[in-house]
């Protein structure tokens, strides 16, 4: 079973380097199964949770529009297309 609760106070960079382990830990193949249920679990649950807090992250950075006479005026969302 995941402790879900624990991931979800976990900041980004941690959930990270844990997904990172994890991952890590199962390509080595020297993990048993039942240990590899189970870090698989917490690896979707931690995939989940940095993908949630990227998707925060993304909401919030914006650009800053530039008026003709170069001084800010407003801002604007962020399009990485551009």
């Amino acid at each position: 079973m995941t402790d879900t609760a624990s991931i979800k106070t976990l900041p980004f960079e941690k959930a990270l380097a844990e997904l990172e382990d994890i991952v890590r830990r199962l390509e080595r193949g020297d993990v048993p199964l039942e240990d590899s249920i189970a870090i698989y679990e917490r690896g979707e649950a931690l995939k989940k949770h940095c993908e949630q807090l990227l998707k925060k992250a993304e909401a919030r950075i914006e650009k800053i529009t530039i008026g003709p006479d170069g001084a800010a005026s407003g801002t604007a969302p962020l399009d990485v297309a551009e």
